[in-house]
C-alpha cells in the first residue's frame, strides 16, 4: 500500500487559493483515476478537484468553508499500487517513510488551516485586507480594532500593514490610548442598519456563496471609484440587417451562431486601441497601463448570479475568432463549465442589459478596472435620416450605449469620447463584409 498526497491544483496564473465548498468523497470509499473528490470555489468559479489515482480515500485535511493554498495537500489516498517518491533501500521502509511524511503531512496542513471568519463583522474588508489578517493571524477583534483611513472608515492595505509593524507596541498600549482609539473609531463608524421585521408569512432565503461575493465586491466598487456615466444613441441598421443576411451562411460555415456581442466586442476593443488610457487600474496613488486588452463580459447564469468571463487578447481576434471565443465562454458559464482562469485578468468590462429589454443602464465598474459598458436594446424607431438630396423620416434600429467610468481618473472628455468613438465603429460597420 502507498500513500498519495492530493493537493490543491493550479488553476490560474492569478489564482493563489481557493476555499473547499464540498467533499464527493467519504473516508473510506473507492475513488476512481480521474473521478471528483471534492468541489471547490475561488472567487468567481466553482471547480472539482479530481484524483490523479484509484484508491481508497483515508484521510480528509480540511473541512467545508476552509481556505486552501494552491499546492497544498488536502487528502490522502490510499493506492494499490506505488505512488512515484523518492525511494528508501527497501521497500518496508519505503512504506514506513510514506506512511511517517503522511502523517507528518497531517499535522502541518491542520496547523496551515486558515480558519479566519470576517463574515460576521458588520464592517467592510477588502479582500487584500483578508488576506493579510489571514497571514498575519489577526482575529476579528483586532480587525475589527484598527482605525480605518479609507471611506467611510474602511481599513486599507497600508492601515494594516501599519497595525502589523506596531503590533507589539498596540498590544502594550495604555488605556488612555485605547479610550481614544475607540473614541476615533466610534467617529467613523457607519451608523447602524434599521432592524428588518419579519412576519410569520415572510420567507427567508439564504444568500449563495457567490452571491454573497458579489454583494461584497458590488459594494467595494461603490465605495473605491467615483462613478459617472455617458449616454450615446447609435443606429446599428447595417449590423442589423448584415447579420440577418449572413447568419445562416455564417452557422453552416463555421459552425458556430454569430451574435450582435462578437461584433460589438470588436468595436470596444478597436476603441480601446484609440484610447489605451481607459485601460487601466489605479493602485494607491499610481496608474498601471494594462499593455493587453482584455474584455470581460458579463453573463446572468441561470440562478440568477452572474458572471465575468474574459476574452483574452481581444484586439488580437477577427470577428470568426471573437464569435467562437464569446460562444464558447457563454456556454460553459451557463453549464457550471468554467475554470478559474476564465474569469481572471480583465482589463474592460461589457454587460448586455439589452438582453433583458432595458434600453440603457448604469453599471457598477468591475474593480480593479476602471470602466464598464451597458449594451441596451435594439429598438427599431422612427429617425431622421440625413443625405445628400435632403432629410427624411425613415426606420432605423438604434440602441443607447450607456459608459460608466471612474471619474478619480477618467476623465469627462476621455470617457465620453471613448463610447463616441465605439459607436462610429459601430455605425461605420461594413455591410458588406464577408463571413
Amino acid at each position: 500500500m502507498a500513500k498519495f498526497e492530493l493537493k490543491l491544483p493550479k488553476m490560474g496564473e492569478s489564482v493563489a487559493e481557493a476555499t473547499i465548498t464540498n467533499w464527493l468523497k467519504e473516508v473510506g470509499e473507492k475513488i476512481e483515476e480521474d473521478e471528483a473528490v471534492l468541489e471547490i470555489a475561488t472567487d468567481k468559479v466553482d471547480s472539482e478537484v479530481p484524483s490523479e489515482v484509484e484508491g481508497t480515500l483515508v484521510e480528509k485535511l480540511f473541512g467545508p468553508d476552509d481556505v486552501v493554498k494552491v499546492g497544498q495537500t488536502i487528502a490522502i489516498i490510499e493506492t494499490d499500487g506505488d505512488v512515484p517518491a523518492p525511494a528508501p533501500s527497501s521497500s518496508e521502509d519505503k512504506e514506513e517513510v510514506n506512511t511517517q511524511q503522511a502523517e507528518d503531512m497531517v499535522n502541518q496542513a491542520r496547523e496551515a488551516v486558515v480558519s479566519q471568519d470576517f463574515s460576521s463583522s458588520d464592517r467592510f474588508y477588502s479582500p487584500l485586507v483578508k488576506n493579510i489578517a489571514q497571514e498575519e493571524n489577526i482575529g476579528l477583534n483586532e480587525l475589527e480594532s484598527i482605525q480605518g483611513t479609507g471611506k467611510d472608515g474602511r481599513v486599507t492595505k497600508n492601515d494594516i500593514l501599519d497595525f502589523v509593524a506596531n503590533r507589539g507596541k498596540n498590544q502594550s498600549s495604555t488605556p488612555p490610548v485605547a479610550a481614544n482609539n475607540a473614541s476615533a473609531e466610534a467617529k467613523t463608524q457607519k451608523p447602524a442598519a434599521a432592524p428588518i421585521s419579519v412576519n410569520g408569512d415572510d420567507e427567508i432565503i439564504e444568500m449563495t456563496r457567490m452571491g454573497k461575493m458579489i454583494s461584497h465586491h458590488m459594494v467595494n466598487s461603490v465605495q473605491t471609484s467615483a462613478h459617472v456615466q455617458s449616454f450615446i444613441e447609435v443606429d446599428v441598421t447595417k449590423i442589423w440587417n448584415w447579420r440577418n443576411k449572413v447568419k445562416n451562411e455564417f452557422q453552416k460555415k463555421e459552425g458556430e451562431k454569430i451574435t450582435f456581442t462578437p461584433i460589438f466586442m470588436e468595436a470596444v476593443a478597436k476603441a480601446i486601441k484609440d484610447f489605451p488610457m481607459i485601460n487601466i487600474s489605479v493602485d494607491g496613488d499610481k496608474i498601471i497601463k494594462r499593455k493587453n486588452i482584455n474584455l470581460g463580459m458579463a453573463a446572468a447564469l441561470p440562478n440568477g448570479d452572474l458572471i465575468v468571463p474574459v476574452i483574452k487578447n481581444a484586439d488580437r481576434l477577427n470577428l470568426v475568432g471573437m464569435s467562437k471565443a464569446v460562444n464558447d465562454l457563454a456556454g460553459r458559464a451557463r453549464g457550471g463549465k468554467l475554470k478559474p482562469d476564465d474569469t481572471q485578468g480583465g482589463t474592460y468590462t461589457v454587460t448586455n442589459v439589452g438582453t433583458f429589454g432595458s434600453i440603457m443602464g448604469t453599471p457598477i465598474i468591475n474593480q480593479p478596472q476602471v470602466a464598464i459598458l451597458a449594451l441596451g436594446a435594439i429598438r427599431k424607431v422612427p429617425a431622421v435620416v440625413e443625405t445628400p438630396d435632403g432629410d427624411f423620416i425613415g426606420i432605423r434600429y438604434k440602441m443607447f450605449l450607456s459608459h460608466s467610468y471612474d471619474h478619480r481618473v477618467v476623465n469627462g472628455a476621455l470617457g465620453g469620447q471613448f463610447v463616441q468613438r465605439v459607436a462610429q465603429y459601430l455605425e461605420a460597420f461594413d455591410d458588406s463584409r464577408a463571413v
